[in-house]
């Protein structure tokens, strides 16, 4: 097993979320926001949505080498695939010559064919992998529907399994009966909407098992320009983005916490030397800071080449040092906020009392200071993850981003948008990057909102 830097990071960040959860549980004032998040249906239907994505990033964030027999399969021979590869070869493997349509058996532009009978004409040629089991393309509705059909059957199959699982931990977790607990879910009786939870993994589930079986006969999202599945991009792009957005708020809390406290509780020379750092940075456009630190990673890694002998170890710290950048760029705004919630804090009577006591300052910010701002780092890690998300994608779409051989929904629309202006339009890749970032985006937007009701003292009830 290979760990990538980014890999590994990612691993730790999921640890301490589970600590913290563990943490939570143990404690009542913790508990009660969170309790507020798990009555809400949109809250649960995105945080349903979420893990899901998470899923898939999971997968791709674990790397090995191939078993010596599949060594000289796929696009880079020598490189570590990741479980995801793994298990979507088909998807990986069956590429084409060059663009096809979604559900095409036929190529998408003509070509100079030789028929059988010897004449030269120019034709759209037989794909290569997608639709080659079908004899006559009459056929292909057909096989399209009995194959949807298959997937949705397994897809049921599977949510059955998953939900009576789900159902039986719950009965047993309130001592209740199976029958009674199915009956309490199913009519909407419960305080957590467990029915929308439900509903929302079937949706998911019929969706992923249908587009699952299409795919290892067709290209349901179609091919790009060099031959290779459109849908396999753009699941592969799950981890990038996540990775932006998770590793970038890892890179940013203690930044921002640190200097923000610092700040409201010290002021003084302390206080001016922060707010001149932050004041400085803002000064400075995002974009062309980023741009500029790009230019230099790219250098030091065009001098020290024998340190990235693989396109996936130089790849991989592309993607690290971007989330680096984007780190050191976006810690300001919840450092201003921090410093603002401080100040005000550290004027209350038991803060007062605390100091008037002689407890040490170190005592103080731990036990009275953090743990009373930490509902404003919740809400606002929760809003910044999908302009994150998003930003990746501006940024590869100005060639700024990650490495072009990372697959990423920004890279996809950075290769598509010259193939809009031809005729036909070549549409399909931006809207698979579209379709999969709407979802991660409004998932996260609608979970950010509950968070924010949730733990913002001013929207208490």
């Amino acid at each position: 097993m290979i760990f990538f830097w980014t890999d590994t990071l990612f691993f730790i960040l999921l640890l301490m979320l589970a600590t913290a959860i563990i943490r939570t549980r143990s404690k009542e004032h913790l508990r009660r926001p969170w309790r507020k998040v798990a009555r809400s249906k949109s809250a649960m239907v995105s945080l349903t949505v979420l893990i899901f994505y998470f899923g898939f990033a999971i997968l791709d964030s674990i790397h090995f080498h191939p078993p010596e027999g599949q060594a000289n399969e796929g696009k880079f021979k020598t490189e570590a695939i990741s479980l995801l590869d793994w298990w979507a070869s088909p998807l990986r493997l069956n590429t084409e010559k060059t663009y096809s349509a979604p559900f095409a058996i036929y190529g998408f532009a003509r070509e100079t064919i030789i028929g059988e009978d010897g004449v030269t004409r120019r034709a759209y040629p037989r794909l290569i992998h997608g639709g080659a089991h079908l004899t006559d393309a009459n056929e292909k509705y057909l096989d399209i529907l009995r194959t949807g059909m298959e997937g949705l059957l397994k897809g049921l199959l599977a949510w059955s399994v998953l939900a009576a699982s789900l159902i039986l931990i719950r009965a047993k977790s309130i001592k209740m009966a199976f029958v009674p607990c199915t009956m309490e879910i199913t009519e909407g009786r419960t305080d957590v909407p467990w029915r929308a939870v439900l509903l929302t993994l079937l949706l998911l589930l019929l969706t992923s098992f249908a587009l699952g079986e299409l795919s290892l006969k067709y290209h349901v999202f179609g091919t790009d320009k060099v031959g290779e599945d459109v849908f396999f991009q753009s699941l592969k792009s799950i981890r990038t983005g996540l990775l932006i957005g998770t590793l970038t708020t890892f890179i940013t809390l203690p930044l921002a916490l640190a200097l923000g406290i610092l700040a409201g509780y010290f002021r003084g020379w302390v206080d001016d030397i922060i707010q001149y750092i932050y004041t400085t940075l803002n000064s400075i456009p995002g974009v062309l800071l980023i741009a500029a630190s790009m230019l230099l990673m790219q250098a030091y890694m065009a001098r020290h080449e024998d340190e990235f002998a693989s396109l996936a170890l130089r790849a991989d710290f592309r993607l690290l040092f971007l989330c680096m950048i984007l780190g050191l760029t976006s810690w300001t705004g919840l450092c201003r906020l921090l410093r603002a919630e401080t100040l005000k804090l550290r004027e209350l009577e038991y803060v007062q009392a605390a100091r008037a006591l002689g407890v040490h300052q170190s005592t103080i910010l731990l036990r009275h200071i953090l743990p009373n701002v930490f509902h404003l780092v919740l809400i606002s890690v929760a809003l910044d993850f999908s302009s994150l998300v998003l930003a990746e994608a501006v940024l590869s779409y100005v060639n700024i981003g990650v490495d072009p051989t990372t697959e990423s929904w920004g890279n996809m629309i950075n290769s598509a948008r010259l193939e809009m202006a031809r005729e036909p339009v070549v549409w399909w890749s931006l809207s698979a990057a579209f379709v999969f970032m709407f979802a991660l985006v409004l998932a996260a937007n609608l979970f950010a909102d509950a968070v924010r009701d949730a733990f913002d003292p001013r929207r208490a009830e």
